[in-house]
């Protein structure tokens, strides 16, 4: 699903972020990936999502060669991915449904679909009665189960979340990681970014801590600083 070989990653500020990362992640893993700001994680995430391109080694993601990558074969990468943001993103002036839809209209879904696939994806979530609200009405780790919603309305072999529970109360965070655990269960691979010590220590899965570049640790122990 995701392979790192040897990979380095240096800005044109001169700023080495990943300096010869090697590691694999399987279909259908659950994997946290930690360290403290300024680590890498990001840029790891970027590498993922072709945001950006490695300056030297080679990122596989779902059998596509990054580094190979053509500028039109990027959105057909990243239909296989669904993106959580710390910040939910979600759009203001349009309801819980419209917002969990537009990411199907943006791929070329059909109405017909949309009708069918969104109610079960809010209900997967618990959110099937507030289809009608907007984002403004719903709390915190509501708004955020919207974007999870958006993340899973098509059918990603990926999950990505970035920080998804930066921004909500720690009662929440497990109902949140929760969900992607239930998410993971279903065979959906799940890669979490997180400072969150106690809530990596709470699920007991494998644990990718990167460090000033490097990868560290990688095993199903939590580190003791991440």
């Amino acid at each position: 699903m995701i392979e790192f070989r040897d990979v380095h990653k240096t800005y044109e500020t001169g700023n080495e972020a990943l300096k010869g990362i090697d590691i694999a992640i399987e279909d259908g893993e659950f994997v946290f990936i930690v360290g403290a700001s300024g680590a890498g994680k990001s840029t790891f995430l970027k590498l993922i999502m072709r945001e950006e391109v490695a300056t030297s080694g080679e990122v596989v993601v779902s059998n596509f060669k990054l580094s190979k990558l053509k500028k039109r074969q990027i959105p057909y990468l990243r239909r296989a991915m669904g993106i959580v943001f710390q910040d939910f993103r979600l759009i203001d002036t349009m309801t819980v449904f419209d917002n969990v839809a537009f990411a199907m209209r943006v791929v070329g879904a059909s109405q017909r679909e949309i009708r069918r696939r969104v109610p079960y994806v809010l209900g997967l979530v618990g959110l099937q009665d507030k289809s009608k609200n907007f984002p403004p009405e719903l709390s915190g780790g509501e708004q955020q189960r919207v974007g999870l919603a958006r993340a899973l309305v098509n059918n990603p072999s990926l999950i990505i979340a970035d920080e998804p529970t930066g921004n909500i109360d720690p009662e929440l965070s497990y109902e949140i990681m929760e969900l992607l655990t239930e998410i993971n269960r279903r065979g959906t691979t799940v890669l979490v970014v997180t400072h969150d010590h106690e809530l990596v220590k709470s699920f007991g899965r494998r644990v990718i801590q990167i460090h000033q570049g490097l990868v560290v640790s990688d095993s199903k122990e939590v580190p003791h600083e991440i």
